[in-house]
């Protein structure tokens, strides 16, 4: 049985995407349309497809029908499916800030919705499958997010600094991050755009004069009511920009995004690994649904302080790891010489992209050519090799064994 597969994504076309970083890696012509994200895996919202002997086949359907001989028993008895989702993303305009419930969460939501007869589809519906959504992302250029809430003393200083947040002062004193949070969410409309209107006029013309620094709240904020839809209704989400942590990330540096964890990908590219999951509860910079009494149940009301990896670099000098608590996933970032092989035995299935430069990839008697923006699927118990003639940045997803 054959373990080594060239293996195509699906671009997902989102408001928020470029249009020039992922059909240039991918080499596929476009109409100018907006690819935000290439997902490699299987979910059934977008499988991937395998070429094998016999033709195409959705990974999705190719592993539930091998499932002990592509995953290896552990994963197959702990999951049932592929844990992980594999995606590329182009963040040009930010994400909505968002955070993701845990597995057991999900499954109640889930369970919840499907028996109140909210359609998979519906824009109200808040659980779309019944699994957690832990992740991680490596930067492939500088990369710009929002992760956690300030320390204490720092989100203090911004309320006692920004003068139409001085009224908070009280409450963050009071009720701490859930009530500081919880007061600004629950904010009538009117409300929001009246605290929120000085400090819109005061920074968008900075912001327009190319007079900020994205390591200021101020521009990320002026940039969001400069890109929205309807400048005269400003989004919650500017309070969020104030109260948690920028973070830049460089080329090849890492950040996980654990349950409750409210973030937001403000711009950049990055290779992002997480749980076979789409779960998704926002808190605002969207025009889609925000279901304010879901999300208080499930963000850390704590404050957070910024782990930006360097990933463990392997003794082969080859294979950097990025390591997180989550079971489903394991990240990796493959810097491939012509004078080097990369070497591995798959405990569980894996899949591989090439970023820049090419490779082949041989497994027995099965060669698979990587051009720029391909990936390969290897399933448990593959002996592969990993060459390259000139030099290749390769990642790689799978999950962690003991």
């Amino acid at each position: 049985m054959a373990k080594l597969f060239l293996v195509e994504g699906q671009i997902q076309n989102y408001a928020w995407g470029g249009t020039q970083y992922i059909p240039n890696l991918l080499d596929v012509k476009t109409n100018g349309e907006q690819c935000a994200e290439y997902w490699l895996g299987a979910h059934n919202k977008a499988p991937s497809t395998i070429k094998t002997a016999e033709g195409d086949k959705t990974l999705d359907t190719y592993i539930a029908n091998n499932l002990a001989s592509v995953l290896g028993d552990n994963i197959a008895n702990a999951f049932g499916r592929l844990p992980f989702l594999f995606k590329v993303l182009d963040v040009r305009d930010m994400l909505s800030i968002q955070v993701h419930p845990t597995k057991v969460e999900a499954e109640k939501g889930f369970k919840k919705e499907n028996e109140a007869g909210i359609p998979l589809t519906a824009k109200h519906r808040n659980y779309k499958d019944d699994n957690h959504k832990p992740e991680i992302m490596v930067a492939l250029s500088e990369f710009w997010l929002l992760h956690g809430f300030l320390t204490e003393a720092k989100l203090k200083a911004v309320l006692e600094s920004v003068p139409e947040f001085k009224h908070l002062i009280s409450v963050f004193k009071a009720e701490g991050y859930f009530g500081l949070y919880k007061t600004v969410m629950e904010e009538p409309q009117e409300e929001t755009n009246k605290v929120l209107q000085p400090l819109v006029d005061r920074i968008l013309p900075l912001y327009k004069a190319g007079k900020l620094e994205k390591q200021s709240p101020d521009y990320w904020a002026a940039k969001a009511v400069d890109s929205a839809d309807d400048a005269s209704v400003l989004d919650k989400g500017i309070y969020s920009i104030y109260f948690f942590n920028i973070v830049k990330a460089n080329k090849g540096e890492a950040v996980f995004q654990d349950a409750g964890i409210p973030h937001a990908y403000l711009e950049g590219q990055n290779m992002e690994l997480m749980a076979n999951s789409d779960n998704v509860l926002r808190g605002g910079l969207t025009p889609k649904h925000v279901d304010v009494p879901e999300l208080l149940k499930h963000v850390a009301f704590n404050e957070t302080v910024p782990n930006v990896m360097q990933g463990d670099l392997q003794a082969d000098g080859i294979e950097r790891i990025y390591k997180s608590p989550a079971p489903d996933f394991q990240l990796s970032l493959i810097s491939l010489e012509a004078s080097k092989t990369y070497k591995n035995t798959s405990k569980t299935a894996e899949i591989v992209i090439v970023i820049e430069g090419e490779a082949e990839v041989n497994e027995g008697e099965t060669t698979v050519g990587l051009a720029k923006g391909q990936a390969a699927f290897l399933a448990a118990t593959s002996q592969y090799t990993i060459q390259t003639k000139s030099n290749a940045i390769i990642y790689k997803a799978t999950a962690p064994q003991s």
